[in-house]
């Protein structure tokens, strides 16, 4: 995938495509084929401070983490952006999600892997 500006984390999405969070402040989800499907920043109209981490849940929203904000933010298909996590981050960077709806995040201030509940319905 060419043309990325300083390309940091990578996670694959449901459909085979693949989401790139990028150190220029944007994050981009991309088709099976490699094709640009969107960038987070347009179509959401967010300003990321410098997006880290990136996951999708099962439901298909995307959750990235932004280091210079100090939060969690997640993106549904549909809808505006959800701010999950807005306290108690010192710097986080990777992430994984749950089938169950935990939100892991590694803080490399605090050098540990932080865990929320973010899903109140069943998978």
């Amino acid at each position: 995938v060419p043309n990325l500006q300083g390309p940091r984390y990578v996670s694959p999405v449901p459909s085979g495509g693949f989401v790139v969070s990028e150190e220029c402040g944007d994050v981009k989800v991309f088709m099976s084929s490699c094709k640009l499907l969107c960038s987070l920043s347009s179509k959401y109209g967010h300003q990321f401070g410098n997006p880290a981490g990136v996951c999708v849940d099962t439901d298909g929203s995307i959750l990235v983490a932004d280091e210079e904000h100090r939060t969690v933010h997640l993106f549904p298909e549909h809808g505006a952006p959800i701010c999950l996590v807005s306290t108690g981050l010192r710097r986080p960077a990777g992430m994984a999600c749950s089938s169950s709806g935990h939100l892991f995040v590694a803080d490399t201030v605090e050098n540990c892997v932080k865990v929320f509940k973010y899903c109140v319905r069943p998978p």
